[in-house]
């Protein structure tokens, strides 16, 4: 049966403010009835900044980490970003050290007019990716060398790479890739929402990508008003089922086409993203219907902007512990939600 796992940036807010460590974090997982862990190698605010929500890769601290994982029987998968040789090596042998059989990341895309002297989250001060930049065309291909350099040192430890559709990159475009690379050793991370960013439909995006995918992040979005964006809108991750996305389409699709035996939710709520491509980039040309329906802001607006919902103590201490308690509800709600749709499936 399809066992379903938490990806650690679902409850993004407890980590970045001390609320939460990584063994708690598994601790919390298992309570809640999840059968896996993924969890996010990635600096940002309040992280270690290399090791994100891991917080090490001392041997003792991944040996206490492992043991705890498997004292409750749960799958791990490590979540990390770009694919820098040297980092890269250094988290595949976390991956191994845990038994992680899939590492995910996705491909570094170059930015044109990368802005300098961010002070803000919502300006990109602690992760550039979170805003919108021009691509440089040239980032797929030299992802894909640097992919096939890492190939022999994914077969050394025996672990798999999987790259997402991460709020850049088309399904197309990640499909040409794996034909180009066309290893056993690289696969797709197919992600629920992301390609809304690229104005892409996602029941477009998981149909192209389910035959490659290896791992998932589960999730939902609405399209909000941002009037001082480029477009006049922005993607706004809610808990599962409260969001546009046709779900239960989507997960028919993946595990009819893929041979998935395990699914990560991660909900980002509160987070909103920034179209990153131009309208139609996807084969999507507007918001308004579908998966790109219009809703009502999740704040008002001179509370806290859309683009403040992910960090927002930068607004207000109140604001903080007001979204701290409503993720940890929405993880639970989100987790109810997906496991209903396992066993809707199963029950066939």
């Amino acid at each position: 049966m399809l066992r379903i796992g938490v990806e650690s940036e679902s409850l993004h807010l407890w980590f970045q403010n001390g609320r939460m460590d990584i063994f708690e974090f598994v601790e919390k997982a298992h309570e809640l009835g999840f059968e896996g862990v993924e969890i996010n190698v990635v600096p940002d605010y309040g992280l270690d900044q290399v090791w994100g929500a891991l917080g090490s890769n001392d041997d003792e601290h991944l040996e206490k980490l492992k043991n705890l994982i498997n004292k409750y029987n749960m799958y791990v998968e490590i979540d990390t970003r770009n694919l820098d040789y040297d980092h890269m090596v250094e988290v595949i042998k976390v991956a191994s050290k845990l038994g992680a059989e899939v590492v995910r990341s996705y491909i570094p895309i170059k930015p044109l007019n990368k802005v300098e002297g961010a002070v803000s989250g919502s300006q990109g001060a602690y992760d550039f990716a979170k805003v919108r930049y021009d691509v440089d065309p040239n980032s797929f291909n030299e992802g894909i060398e640097k992919i096939n350099r890492l190939i022999p040192v994914l077969k050394k430890y025996r672990v798999k790479l999987a790259l997402e559709n991460h709020e850049y990159e088309t399904s197309e475009e990640l499909v040409d890739v794996m034909k180009k690379v066309n290893s056993p050793w690289v696969g797709l991370h197919y992600d629920f929402g992301n390609s809304m960013m690229v104005w892409e439909e996602p029941l477009k995006a998981v149909e192209n990508m389910a035959p490659y995918t290896l791992s998932t992040h589960f999730k939902d979005h609405i399209i909000i008003e941002e009037p001082n964006d480029k477009y006049g809108y922005v993607v706004c991750g809610v808990p599962v089922g409260e969001g546009n996305i046709d779900l239960e389409k989507s997960f028919e699709i993946i595990m009819d086409k893929s041979a998935l035996t395990k699914i990560n939710l991660e909900m980002c709520y509160p987070y909103c993203a920034q179209f990153k491509r131009t309208p139609g980039t996807g084969g999507v040309e507007k918001v308004g219907e579908g998966a790109f329906k219009v809703e009502k802001q999740l704040y008002d607006y001179n509370v806290m902007k859309p683009l403040e919902y992910y960090y927002p103590q930068e607004v207000s201490e109140e604001l903080l512990e007001e979204l701290l308690e409503k993720q940890m509800e929405g993880v639970k709600k989100s987790f109810a939600y997906l496991k209903n749709l396992r066993d809707k499936y199963y029950s066939k």
